[in-house]
């Protein structure tokens, strides 16, 4: 009897392959020949999944960008305003070896993405959804009368995503082992200043 595969299952063992390549040898040494091998699969595998690896790049970064939202959403239930805001804020801040990883996966797409408006819409289209959950978080810190600031919230939100952006690429481009850039201190201090 045939095997069953689940190709849902077979594509994010490949996405966690790739991951893990890029995160130790960057996204050059990401061959399609390198993620078959580290996935435990032939060559020829990856093709029916994944014709090229820009098509592997795009799934890999929907996928980090699926989990982050997951874990967004369980952190965030229950929960509103600053609390929310400050509780969406640390699941993005690369703050654990899993999430610099991840930032690992997201740099090497926003360099495609610079030329390739396929990849470009897809970002936009991210951090439209962040930045509209932000204002959210915002508008309902503000009801709570926990925000003073006199800044409109749309450009609090863009302040606070490129804060957070901007961290996972410190984090990324880091040497090994250099991990404590002080980002959980920067948020609380943004949120202060709110």
């Amino acid at each position: 009897m045939p095997k069953i595969v689940d190709h849902d299952e077979r594509r994010l063992e490949l996405v966690d392959a790739t991951w893990r390549i890029i995160a130790r040898q960057g996204l050059e040494g990401a061959t399609m020949r390198e993620i078959a091998m580290e996935a435990g699969f032939a060559n020829g595998a990856l093709k029916p999944y994944f014709p090229t690896k820009d098509t592997l790049l795009e799934f890999a970064f929907g996928h980090v960008f699926n989990r982050t939202n997951q874990r967004i959403a369980e952190v965030t239930r229950g929960k509103s305003g600053l609390a929310a805001l400050r509780a969406f804020c640390r699941e993005v801040l690369p703050l654990d070896e899993e999430r610099v990883n991840e930032a690992r996966i997201v740099i090497p797409f926003w360099q495609k993405a610079v030329n390739d408006s396929q990849k470009a819409a897809i970002h936009q289209q991210s951090m439209n959804e962040w930045a509209t959950t932000i204002r959210r978080f915002l508008a309902e810190a503000r009801d709570n009368g926990d925000i003073h600031a006199a800044v409109d919230d749309s450009i609090l939100a863009g302040q606070l995503l490129n804060m957070l952006l901007g961290a996972q690429i410190e984090a990324a481009l880091a040497p090994e082992g250099g991990r404590d850039f002080g980002h959980a201190a920067q948020l609380e201090g943004y949120l202060a200043l709110l």
